[in-house]
């Protein structure tokens, strides 16, 4: 065997080992991907009902509060009425409730002096 022929053998023989090393690493690659879709799969089995129980709950969410803000709206309404009511009740009743107790008070002043006065008459 020449130098030109065991230089073409090794050649071949390193060139036989790169492509079964490719052959391998295609091989390795390929389980990966299999491997990968199945794990997506599984995934998508598994996500696909979760996000429809999320949007469901999603919609009870809002629904919810849409019923909480229309009972924050009537409790405000109620706090304005109950308020407006407790002014005109404060107005309506303030100068008469004032004014008997002033007409108590002078009453009460007069009962004294004229019991004062029979008392040293």
């Amino acid at each position: 065997m020449s130098g030109g022929e065991v230089a073409a053998l090794i050649a071949a023989v390193a060139g036989a080992i790169l492509v079964v090393g490719l052959l391998f690493a295609l091989a390795s690659f390929t389980a990966t991907l299999k491997a990968m879709r199945t794990t997506v799969e599984e995934l998508r089995r598994e996500t696909v009902p979760l996000v429809g129980d999320l949007r469901q709950t999603l919609e009870q969410a809002n629904a919810e509060l849409a019923r909480v803000d229309g009972l924050l709206g009537t409790a405000e309404s109620v706090g304005t009425t109950v308020d407006s009511a407790s002014r005109l009740a404060y107005m309506a009743f303030s100068n008469p409730v004032i004014k008997a107790m002033a007409f108590g008070a002078g009453a009460r002043g007069a009962f004294r002096r004229v019991r004062r006065q029979r008392g040293g008459a």
